[in-house]
Order: C-alpha cells, then structure tokens, then sequence
C-alpha cells in the first residue's frame, strides 16, 4: 500500500485527505492519504523523514511552502514563485513542484475560459505569486494589485525578470485596470466568511471571468457582484480541486477521476 501525505499546521480541516482517498477508491489503488502537523520550524526535517518512510507523495501548506524548498529540488516554476506545495519522493532528491499554479490555470481551462489577454490578480502573498507566474507563462499581460503597492511592484518584477509581462498597482488602480481586462483572479483572503469584496463592483462587466480563491463561503461577495453583471465565474474549490489533480497524476501517473474528486470535496464544504 503506498502512503501519500500533507503537512501543515494547523492541518486537521484539510479538505485534502476525502478528496484523494476518493480517486483512490475511484480506480482502486491501494493506497491511503494522511495528515501530519509537524512544529512551525520543521517543514524540511519532515520533508526527510518522509522519504526515509517511504512516503509516496507528499502535499504541503502553512507554514512549510517556502521552508521545504531547500530539502528538494524545486522545479522550475516552483523555484521562481519561491514554493513548493507538492513534493514526488520517486526521484532523488525529491521533486518539488507548485500546483497552487497549475490548479489555477486548469481551474480556467475547466470552464471554457481562454488564457489570453489580460488579468488582473488582487494579492500578492503567496496564491498571488502563484497566480501571476501561472498566467504569465501562458502568456497573458497580469497586472498585480495590492493594498500594499509596493509588495505589488515586487511580485511584478519577479515575473517580468523571468520573462512575463507583469505590472504592480495599489488597490486604487482596479477601476481603471478592470474594463480592460479578461480575467480577474483574487488571490486575498478578503471574503473568507465575510459579505466583503476587495474589488468594486461597478468595476465588474461581462466579459470578466472570475476566480475567487476563497472557497468559505462558496459563492462569495465578489462572485456574487460578478454574476449579477454577467460575468463568468468560477468558484475556489475549483483551484483546490485541481491543484490536488495535478498532485495526484505526478505521483500515480494516472489521469484523476476530477468527477469524483469534486464530489468528495464539495460534500465536506
């Protein structure tokens, strides 16, 4: 039976364990999904403990996605964002690999929407940087804003210095960033169980898709405010899901039952 893992701390509400035991039981691999919490300060001794284990895979959130990077080889996108999240035991030493990004831009591609043009990506933290690298590599124009402006800035010449087109605002550039743009993406925490927005709603227009990496609440203000203009919207379990996807078919090699994926974490939201 192979093991596959997540660290974090806290981790007990991960939602990631139903979701992965539920492709397992999909196509029938013998296999079981844990959580451990090691201490704040321990991502990359638990990173070596794990491969001692024989730990298969291993997923990892707060606090350990920068800390485990010197205990793997990162791989390229990782290495620019500055996080790993995935780590595959099957090489030597361990791969890390940063689905956050991958998650966001299959999130899209689920619903039909084109990675061309323009985004807008609020946040700056680390679903931020994963999101403007991710869609700047697929070629868009992203335009990072943040309540801080110049943690913006910095986020956007990470990206142009690896070869993206990327630009760093303060939160009062949104009304004149958004009708020109073709895909917006929060990346904060505002929303997380609060009737709140970080972007103005007379902003929002029809030809938006929208992602709101907060998935509690499912339908938030800013997905709310976005559907009532007509715009595409797409929920944050929607990037949780596929960033567990990716995780899952780097470490089987199999193509995961996305259906049954959802089912498992949309029933525990």
């Amino acid at each position: 039976m192979d093991v596959y893992a997540l660290i974090g701390n806290p981790v007990e509400h991960s939602l990631s364990p139903p979701m992965h035991e539920a492709a397992y039981d999909a196509l029938d691999i013998d296999a079981r999904y844990v959580t451990f919490e090691p201490p704040e300060d321990g991502g990359a001794a638990a990173i070596e403990s794990a491969a001692t284990l024989g730990v298969a895979g291993l997923n990892v959130t707060i606090p350990f996605k920068q800390q485990v990077i010197e205990a793997v080889d990162p791989a390229p996108l990782a290495a620019r964002i500055g996080a790993v999240n995935t780590v595959d035991f099957s090489t030597s030493p361990p791969t890390g690999y940063n689905t956050d990004a991958t998650g966001v831009v299959r999130s899209f591609a689920h619903h039909g929407v084109s990675l061309s043009g323009t985004a807008v990506v609020v946040g700056a933290g680390g679903a931020g940087r994963a999101t403007a690298f991710a869609l700047a590599d697929e070629g868009l124009t992203v335009h990072v804003v943040n309540r801080t402006e110049s943690k913006a800035r910095d986020l956007a010449t990470a990206v142009a210095d690896t070869g993206g087109d990327a630009e760093g605002h303060g939160l009062d550039a949104l009304p004149d960033l958004l009708p020109g743009a073709d895909l917006l993406v929060n990346a904060t925490s505002v929303g997380m169980e609060e009737d709140a927005s970080p972007v103005p709603a007379d902003a929002l227009h029809a030809d938006l898709a929208v992602l709101d990496a907060v998935y509690s609440p499912i339908e938030t203000r800013l997905l709310q405010d976005a559907a009532a203009v007509g715009a595409t919207t797409i929920d944050g379990a929607w990037m949780l899901l596929f960033q567990g996807v990716e995780a899952f078919e780097r470490w089987t090699g199999e193509d995961a039952p996305v259906d049954e994926m959802n089912d498992a974490l949309r029933k525990r939201l």
